[in-house]
This record gives C-alpha cells, structure tokens and sequence, in this order.
C-alpha cells in the first residue's frame, strides 16, 4: 500500500475539480529528505505536489522553496529508491488541504493524519488548509474561563484558561509524557463541549502504546483525536504532525463549537526536524545550529489558539518540550517563553524525592491565571490562596537555604513553621496519582490545610473574611 495525502487525493485539491497538473522530470539534485527540480514554471510557495516514481510508487511532498525555474520540494514519506532520471513531479497548484470535522473525533493517526487504527481515511464534508494562519488581532476574544486538567496543583497554581497557550518545559528523564497524558485523558471545561487532540512527534513505539491505552476512554467517548509520529518515521512528517492538530481542532472550535486543549509533545523533537531540514536545505544557521526563523515558525504554530469574537469554541495549547541538559536558555524554551503565556516547570529536584508531578511551583507562572480565576470563574478565595501559598513557598526556599548556613537550632519558630510548610505541600498538596482525578475544590482544600500550619500573621495575602472562615482570629502560633 502506498502512501496518500491526508484524507486521500481529493483532499490535496480541496475536493473540486481543477486543472490537471502538470508533470515534469527535470529532478537536479536528490539531498537527504528534498528533491530540487528544475525547469518549472507557475509553482508556488506550499504547494502540494505529487512525486510518481519509475516503480510507479506515488509519494507526496510540499514546496518549501522556489527560485526561479528551480523548485525545491520536502518528500513527507522519504526520498530512499528514488533516482533523478525515473522521478516525475505533479505540482496540484494549491496548498495542502485535508478534509475537516467530527469525523476526526475517536481516530488514530499516523503524523501525516493517515489511519492508523485500521478505520478507514478520514472523511469530511468540507476540507480546509493545513498552513493555517494566526488569529487576527482584532478579532481576538481574552481569554476567560478556566480549562480543569484534575492536576490539583496546575489547576490551583498555573490555571490553565481557554484560548491560553501554556508549555510545559521539562528534562529528559522527568515523566513529562505522563503528565500530557493525564492533562489530555482529564481535562474538562464546566461541562460544556469539549474535545482534546493530541499530537505525540518523535514518540518511542513503546511511548505510542503508552499514549493510546491512556487516552483510550476518552478516544472511545469521541472526544480525542490522536496524531502519532515515531521517532522512525520520515523527519519531514515530524513537521507537518502539529499542523495537521491544529487544522483540525481549528474547525472543531470555530465551526463546531467546541472547546478544544491540543497537547503537542515534543516540541524539541519538531525543532530537531526543522532544525536537519534546514541543513538540507544549506541555510545558515543561527543560534545552537537552528534555523534563523525558529522563533517565527514556533509562533506561527502557538499563535493559532485562542477565542474568535462572534464565534462559538476556543482552541487552547498545551505545547510539551524537553530542555537539553535541563537548560532553560537553550533556544526551544527561549523562544517558546517569549511567545506563550507562562510556562509549567517540571524540576527533577521534585522527581528525586518520589513526588508526582514534580512541579516546581517557584518556577511556573500563568498570566491568565487572574482571567480564569475568582468568583463566578472557580472559587472566591482561588486568586489570594494561590498568591499567598507561592509567596510562602519562596519564604520556604529561603528558610531552608539559611537552615543550611546556620543549622535548624538557630531558626525562629516561625521559620520552622516554613519548613513544615514545604513539607506539606509536597505530602498533602502536590503528590498525586498519575490516574487521580483532583477536583478543584479539593486542591484548594488542601491548600488551606497546608497554608494553616503557618500563623496568622504570616499569611498577609489573604483576606481577612476568608482567614476567619477558615482560620480562628486568636491562632497565632504555627501548628
């Protein structure tokens, strides 16, 4: 069986009829996943064209460049068998398109969105194009409501909101894919109609079977869509793979109404792959060997969530990258910072004392975190318990530094109230089962549990009706 574009070839034309392609053979140069074909004409930026080859196999490709009568195409299946003189290249006049809608919902695909779960393609009435744009500015809905991953201390912490775009930056060894899973098999929005597409790039086939056992109910309940592309597939897929998620939570959201979370892990894993094609491709490098433009490719991806003035639905990114060497300023999570909106910081620190997530709570930040919190949203006391407990858990952090200088006999009671507290979030507040639905009411709980074992006047922050609901006026001593 050959490989076809997503959702078959009337797909790649947009399911109209339109002028026959036109095939030419001049192919100059075969370079790793690109073939350069020359003596074209008429030929445009992305589009999608065909690639026949002597055998009569047919394979598919994009334009990444053209120049002149030259035309250079990346093959999303790979370049291996093919020879310059036996290769004929069909050029559709139109960009990739694949068909779009709730079809997708409860499939399993491969990265170029071809079925991988034994179904038949995947159909649609209409079909839209897998480069996508971001959302227009002026058009844009603030974000607002909260979206509920059941990860008690991210719900708490680093509320996630609709239309918001909040990575996860982690280190190898640190189970960042178990936490996707979990957000991904979870995540709820009040009730309302909601959908989660899942994008795995450069998975392990044991991470594939990981991932589909673990999303299988949700998959089953035709609220998931699954896009996986393993590490031995072609590099060239690897880079399509998220668009093909967004393109179609895009229409899920803004056409079918509903409220869609698409989780992308890993997005270093995507930045490798743009990162050899360009090599390929004998452009400059820039920084760590990248491409220059990997900070506008990364936007271009991040900036299509978000909420649409006057229509119904959201589409909401939780992109998941790992930091080489557990290093922050390498360029993947730089760029991701200055593009998204906070960041959640897995620590391996968390990792070594057995605790599950391991979250480093001093490091993790959500700025829409005031836009989907308080009355009405979650709970009245949300926003000051959240500020409050950080601000304490940096207190911890210094207690425990000063405890290390000058021993633990030397410090006040009430820096030794400190230490208790960060004993107890970890125990009582952050350790939670990787299967573990944590309601929001109950991590806020256990937020006052924990904040408690400080005195009073330790806790500033917080309202006073709502110390007094919780904590009696006279309790000044910590516990």
């Amino acid at each position: 069986m050959t490989a076809s574009p997503p959702g078959g070839d009337a797909a790649a034309g947009g399911g109209t009829a339109g002028p026959v392609p036109i095939e030419f053979t001049g192919v100059r140069e075969l370079r790793g996943p690109l073939i350069v074909v020359e003596g074209v004409s008429g030929v445009g930026w992305d589009e999608f064209a065909t690639i026949v080859l002597d055998s009569g196999e047919r394979r598919h490709g994009l334009v990444l460049e053209v120049d002149r009568d030259l035309a250079v195409v990346q093959v999303l299946e790979y370049t291996a068998g093919m020879n310059r003189s036996g290769t004929r290249v069909a050029f559709s006049g139109s960009p990739l398109r694949i068909p779009v809608g709730t079809g997708w919902l409860g499939r399993v695909c491969n990265g170029r969105g071809e079925a991988a779960d034994g179904g038949p393609p995947v159909l649609g009435a209409s079909s839209a194009t897998v480069g996508g744009a971001p959302i227009n500015p002026v058009r844009r809905e603030p974000p607002n409501e909260p979206v509920l991953t059941g990860v008690g201390a991210l719900d708490a912490l680093t509320t996630l909101v609709r239309g918001q775009k909040l990575p996860v930056f982690s280190a190898a060894g640190l189970p960042h894919l178990e936490l996707a899973v979990q957000i991904a098999a979870q995540s709820t929005c009040g009730g309302e109609a909601f959908a989660v597409v899942f994008a795995g790039m450069g998975l392990t086939h044991a991470d594939v079977a990981f991932v589909r056992d673990g999303l299988a109910a949700r998959s089953a309940a035709r609220e998931l869509v699954l896009f996986v592309n393993t590490a031995d597939d072609p590099v060239i897929e690897r880079m399509l793979t998220p668009r093909l998620a967004l393109t179609v939570a895009e229409h899920l959201a803004f056409t079918e109404g509903r409220h869609v979370l698409v989780v992308m892990t890993d997005m270093t894993a995507y930045a490798e792959a743009l990162r050899e094609v360009s090599a390929a491709r004998g452009e400059i490098p820039a920084r760590r060997a990248y491409p220059g433009y990997l900070y506008s490719d990364l936007a271009s991806l991040y900036e299509r969530c978000g909420r649409i003035r006057g229509r119904p639905g959201s589409v909401t990114v939780l992109p998941v990258l790992t930091m080489p060497a557990g290093d922050i300023t390498h360029p993947v999570p730089d760029l991701t910072g200055y593009i998204t909106e906070g960041q959640i910081v897995l620590s391996a620190e968390a990792q070594a004392s057995g605790v599950y997530p391991p979250l480093d709570p001093l490091a993790s930040l959500s700025r829409l975190m005031r836009k989907g919190t308080g009355p009405g949203l979650t709970r009245a006391d949300h926003p000051a318990l959240a500020a409050q407990l950080i601000a304490a858990l940096a207190r911890s952090r210094q207690v425990a530094d000063l405890a290390d200088l000058v021993g633990r006999s030397a410090l006040s009671p009430t820096d030794l109230a400190h230490l208790e507290l960060a004993d107890a979030f970890r125990r009582r507040f952050l350790a939670q089962g990787t299967t573990e639905i944590r309601p929001l009411e109950d991590a806020l709980d256990r937020a006052w549990e924990v904040l408690l074992t400080l005195p009073r006047s330790q806790l500033g922050m917080i309202p006073a009706d709502l110390l007094d609901a919780h904590a009696p006026a006279a309790d000044e001593s910590p516990r």
